[in-house]
């Protein structure tokens, strides 16, 4: 039997949070709300070191590493972006000056 694992949202883990902080021993969170230790201090740190923005979302963890990602991906579709439109633009320029015709010299 598979066991699936658990969501759990923001809210709740920012009340084990704080049960934690007002002096409630680990031991006693970890059996109240069926919970491992290495959960719950993993949730201290990320809020330690994120704060707010720790749990955003549906109560996601937020790193650094996946909001590098999210810009990194984002300068390549602007990128191509550009390319385009430079070779759109030099096409449109190309296309809206006439060809001027050359002068012919008289040799004499």
């Amino acid at each position: 039997m598979s066991s699936k694992r658990r969501h759990f949202t923001s809210a709740f883990k920012l009340q084990v949070l704080s049960e934690l902080s007002s002096g409630k021993p680990i031991a006693e969170l970890t059996r109240e709300y069926q919970l491992s230790k290495n959960a719950i201090y993993k949730w201290q740190d990320l809020h330690n070191r994120y704060k707010e923005m720790a749990f955003a979302g549906q109560g996601n963890a937020y790193t650094v590493e996946a909001r590098m990602n999210q810009m990194e991906q984002l300068i390549g579709q602007l990128t191509v972006e550009n390319q385009l439109l430079k070779k759109l633009w030099r096409y449109q320029q190309d296309a809206s000056v006439p060809e001027q015709p050359q002068k012919e010299t008289l040799d004499q």
